[in-house]
């Protein structure tokens, strides 16, 4: 394997996406605070103007780029346009993804379909965007999985089937490039425990009840940080969060009782009200440039977030 060396952030170029809202979000602006260059991605191109424009007007240097990750040539353009733009791509993150709240046999073909196209497809289709750009110059592969990469969750069958998926590519993908191919690229999974993400809200669900994700949960900011120490040190495995890390050695180690476990996760995955949207964006741009879920900011303001994201290249207020 060749050896991979990779530059220090604020001489990265940086492609995002899912950077409208949660995860992508925060780790765009833990991003920009320490001077990287940004190539932004998303189906909420409203919300990425606005992104771009904080973070440009306090000196940083981001575009954004409208695209369905799971339509392989508008994944293809955002490669393009960064090259366009920068000259190169340093990292790219695998960030976007939506869920379905709902029992296996009743969630329809087209639902299941559509979370495939865009938490594996999506996946598959930026890292085969990205493999040429990376290969010449060398650089990071980012892919975000889950805790549900080796563990399940009720209600989220399919979701948790897809992380599955994203991991066994990820693992191939990364014996191809490394060993086979001997190419100084790192390619890592992070798999988070659930954040503090307007997630459930923009998962499409079949519940009578708003969909929630079941507590403890961890700061987007946390998985962000992981995300960025991945783009300038190469890294495997990255579990995010205590319970990513109890719940994968328990599905591993003492299955019978990882599943007694996940079945108790069913009752905690709702809240005792009528579901608000439960169409959810996963047929349509839903991201809405917020980080964190309803209620759910340290500072309870977006706005404060983006605002206070000071640093080198960041964003000013």
């Amino acid at each position: 394997m060749a050896s991979i060396d990779l530059k220090s952030l604020d001489q990265q170029v940086i492609v995002i996406t899912g950077a409208s809202s949660g995860i992508g979000l925060a780790t765009a602006v833990a991003a920009a605070k320490q001077g990287a260059k940004l190539v932004l991605a998303a189906r909420s191109g409203q919300a990425l103007q606005e992104i771009c424009q904080k973070i440009n007007d306090g000196g940083g240097k981001a575009i954004y780029v409208i695209a369905d990750v799971g339509k392989r040539e508008q994944v293809e353009h955002v490669a393009e346009v960064a090259i366009q733009k920068f000259g190169r791509i340093d990292t790219w993150v695998n960030d976007a993804g939506v869920s379905i709240y709902g029992r296996l046999d009743e969630v329809s073909d087209e639902d299941n379909r559509r979370l495939f196209d865009t938490n594996f497809w999506g996946v598959v289709y930026g890292s085969l965007a990205a493999l040429p750009h990376l290969k010449t110059k060398g650089g990071a592969l980012i892919n975000v999985g889950s805790e549900v990469s080796d563990a399940v969750v009720p209600l989220q069958g399919m979701y948790s089937a897809s992380k599955h998926a994203v991991k066994g590519f990820t693992d191939a993908l990364r014996i191809e490039v490394q060993e086979l191919d001997e190419a100084p690229v790192a390619i890592t999974l992070i798999q988070p425990t659930a954040v503090n993400t307007p997630y459930p809200q923009h998962a499409r669900n079949y519940m009578d009840q708003e969909a929630k994700l079941p507590t403890p949960q961890i700061d987007p900011e946390d998985v962000a940080d992981a995300i960025l120490k991945a783009a300038v040190k190469a890294e495997r495995d990255v579990k995010v969060g205590t319970m990513s890390h109890l719940n994968a050695a328990v599905s591993k180690l003492a299955p019978g009782l990882g599943q007694k476990m996940a079945a108790k996760q069913a009752d905690r995955q709702q809240f005792e009200r009528p579901p608000v949207n439960p169409e959810g964006a996963l047929h349509q741009a839903g991201g809405t440039g917020h980080i964190h879920g309803p209620g759910g900011s340290k500072t309870g303001d977006e706005e404060k977030i983006l605002q206070e994201a000071k640093g080198p290249g960041g964003i000013k207020s």
